[in-house]
């Protein structure tokens, strides 16, 4: 099998099983979030035996999952589910933003330096675009938890945040090939 579909599929099969039970169990979190759980380990003990190096950033999310589901679990309550992406996000930008602020460190050029060559200052532009984009998600992720229906949120973290990640994603090609080397 591809690598690349291999990644791809360990990346986002968890969360297409998580939005399967969920709908086959008439819309269960409870019921839903084990199998999820159970799925993103498999997929980081997949990706670590094909890149023979461990998987920190799904390692990270396998973790962070485990935490946030087993909370709703043992508390049978959603909000540490419903509130998961949104504090990874700030997470994620508040990384990006001391990490440059006060330790002069570009995380995100650490991550992907060897995707693409570009110049400082396109990846500290890059960096805080990042940042703000996480920012937006959390927000986002939090209006849409507390004003919508749960089947709704489920559909949203499950074909809202991806697709808008890939547009956004998109939308900073011209950025890096204006800056790159």
């Amino acid at each position: 099998m591809n690598k690349s579909l291999l990644k791809f599929i360990t990346d986002f099969g968890p969360l297409l099983i998580f939005f399967i039970i969920y709908n086959k169990s008439g819309e269960n979190l409870i019921i839903a979030i084990p199998p999820l759980i159970v799925a993103t380990i498999i997929a980081v003990i997949v990706m670590y035996f094909v890149e023979k190096k461990i998987p920190y950033i799904p390692l990270l999310g396998g973790v962070i999952i485990t935490i946030f589901g087993g909370l709703t679990l043992y508390f049978n309550n959603p909000i540490f589910i419903y509130m998961k992406p949104t504090i990874v996000n700030i997470i994620f930008a508040l990384i990006l933003i001391i990490s440059k602020i006060f330790f002069q460190k570009n995380f995100l050029k650490f991550f992907l330096q060897s995707a693409f060559q570009l110049s400082e200052i396109g990846w500290d532009k890059l960096n805080f675009r990042w940042a703000y984009f996480f920012i937006f998600l959390a927000l986002l992720n939090e209006i849409v938890w507390r004003t919508q229906p749960e089947a709704t949120w489920v559909n949203f973290k499950v074909w809202g945040i991806l697709p808008i990640t890939f547009i956004y994603t998109a939308l900073q090609v011209p950025l890096i090939k204006s800056h790159k080397i």
